[in-house]
C-alpha cells in the first residue's frame, strides 16, 4: 500500500537540534517525509512577509521551529528571532491547519530541583533577553491553543549535548574551555545539579509527537535525561578525558566570581563610550546558573506513551565520542568561533521588549494571533 509522501518544515535547520532533526528524516524516512529545512537567508524568522510566502508556497504538513539567536543577544535580535518569529511560525501553522512543534528551553524555568512542566518564572523587564523572549513564546503559543485552537507542542530542552554543533556555546562552551585550558578552576559550588538534553534523542519524540497529536496535542514537555548531572564532576570527568592538569579542583565562591563580573561589565561599558564594541562573553553572562542548581522533572513525559529509544544513553557515556569529534575539529579550525551580535536600530516593539514585555505579549495576544488572510485566498 502506497503512503502519501508529507512535508515538513523546519526553521533553524543550521543548528546542532536542527542538523539533527533534518538527518534523522533524511536518514530515516525519506520515502514517507520530505522535510525542507530553508535557510536563513530564503526565509528569515526576522521577516514575517519570508515565512507567510515560504509556507503559503509550499502548504506543509507539519512545521517545526528550532531556530535561537545566540545566548548574547541583544534586545531586538532576541525579541524577533524567540518570540515575534515563532508566533508568526505558529500564526501560519493555525491558518494552514497543521501540527507546530515549538523547541523551548529550561531558560523559561526558575532554579530549583525537580521543576514539572506547570513551573516558570515570572514575567519581568529583569530577565535576561534570551529568558524573556523564550518565556513570551510559551505564554502567547498557550493563549494561541486557547484562544485561537492553535496545535502545538512545546518542547523545552535543558543543557543540550550533541555532534555537529558548528556554535560554540552552552555544553560546548564549557567543553572548549576545558580543552583550551582557559578554566583554571571550578566557577560552581560543591552537588550543583543541573539537568541534561540529548539531541540525539529528540527527533524520534518529534516524529511521536506528530504522529499522536490527540495525546500531544496543547501540551508542554521537559525533555531531558533521566538522572541529573553534578556540574563539577563533569568538569573534572572531561579534564580527565583530556589529560589536562586545568581546572584546579578549587572551588571559587559565587561572590568573588559575580566580583570579577560586575568588574568586566564596567570595563566594557567604558570600552563602548570610546566606541570600541564589546560584549560579555555568554558564559558569564549565566554565571549564575553554575552556582544555582536546576533539574528539570521528566514524568511526564516518561508517564506519556513516547518510549526512550536510547535509555541508557546520558552525557557520560558520549562524552568518548564527543572528545574525538570535536578536538578533531577545532584543531583543525585553529581558531575560537566568536559571537558576532548585530546591533540594530531600537524600534518600538524593540523598546516594549526591553521596558515593558507585558504590553508587548498583551498586543501580541489582542491582534496578533489571528489567522492569517493572504494565505487563506491562495
Amino acid at each position: 500500500m502506497m503512503v502519501e509522501k508529507k512535508t515538513g518544515v523546519l526553521i533553524g535547520g543550521s543548528g546542532l537540534i536542527g542538523g539533527t532533526i533534518v538527518n534523522f528524516y533524511k536518514t530515516n524516512y525519506p520515502n514517507i517525509i520530505d522535510i525542507r529545512a530553508p535557510s536563513s537567508k530564503k526565509v528569515s524568522l526576522r521577516e514575517e512577509a519570508d515565512i507567510h510566502g515560504y509556507l503559503a508556497d509550499v502548504k506543509p504538513d507539519f512545521v517545526i521551529n528550532a531556530a535561537m539567536a545566540s545566548l548574547g543577544s541583544d534586545s531586538q535580535l532576541a525579541c524577533e528571532v524567540n518570540y515575534l518569529g515563532p508566533i508568526n511560525l505558529a500564526r501560519c501553522a493555525n491558518t494552514l491547519g497543521i501540527p507546530y512543534i515549538h523547541i523551548s528551553s529550561a531558560a523559561t524555568l526558575p532554579a530549583g530541583l525537580n521543576l514539572g512542566e506547570e513551573d516558570s518564572l515570572a514575567l519581568s523587564p529583569r530577565l535576561n533577553n534570551y529568558a524573556k523572549s523564550k518565556l513570551m513564546a510559551e505564554l502567547t503559543l498557550r493563549y494561541m491553543a486557547e484562544k485561537e485552537g492553535l496545535d502545538y507542542s512545546c518542547i523545552r530542552l535543558a543543557i543540550v549535548y550533541g555532534a555537529h554543533d558548528h556554535k560554540i556555546q552552552g555544553f560546548h562552551r564549557m567543553f572548549f574551555s576545558i580543552a583550551d585550558e582557559s578554566m583554571p578552576v571550578l566557577f560552581t559550588r560543591k552537588n550543583t545539579l543541573h539537568s541534561y538534553s540529548n539531541a540525539q534523542k529528540l527527533p524520534f519524540l518529534i516524529h511521536h509527537m506528530l504522529k499522536n497529536r490527540a495525546e500531544f496535542g496543547g501540551g508542554t514537555y521537559n525533555f531531558v535525561d533521566k538522572n541529573p548531572v553534578d556540574l563539577a564532576t563533569l568538569i573534572l570527568t572531561i579534564k580527565s578525558y583530556l589529560q589536562l592538569s586545568l581546572p584546579k579542583e578549587i572551588y571559587i565562591p559565587y561572590w568573588l566570581a559575580n566580583s570579577g563580573r560586575k568588574g568586566m561589565e564596567i570595563l566594557l561599558r567604558l570600552l563602548r563610550k570610546i566606541g570600541l564594541k564589546a560584549t560579555l562573553p555568554p558564559e558569564l553572562m549565566f554565571l549564575d546558573s553554575f552556582y544555582r542548581p536546576q533539574t528539570l522533572s521528566p514524568k511526564k513525559l516518561m508517564e506519556s506513551s513516547f518510549i526512550d529509544p536510547l535509555p541508557d544513553e546520558t552525557i557520560f557515556t558520549r562524552l568518548p565520542e564527543l572528545v574525538i569529534y570535536y578536538l578533531t575539529r577545532w584543531s583543525h579550525e585553529n581558531q575560537i568561533t566568536t559571537f558576532n551580535e548585530t546591533i540594530g536600530k531600537e524600534n518600538k516593539v524593540a523598546k516594549a521588549f526591553i521596558y515593558n514585555p507585558e504590553f508587548l505579549i498583551d498586543s501580541i495576544h489582542t491582534s496578533g494571533t489571528n489567522l492569517i488572510s493572504e494565505m487563506q485566498k491562495k
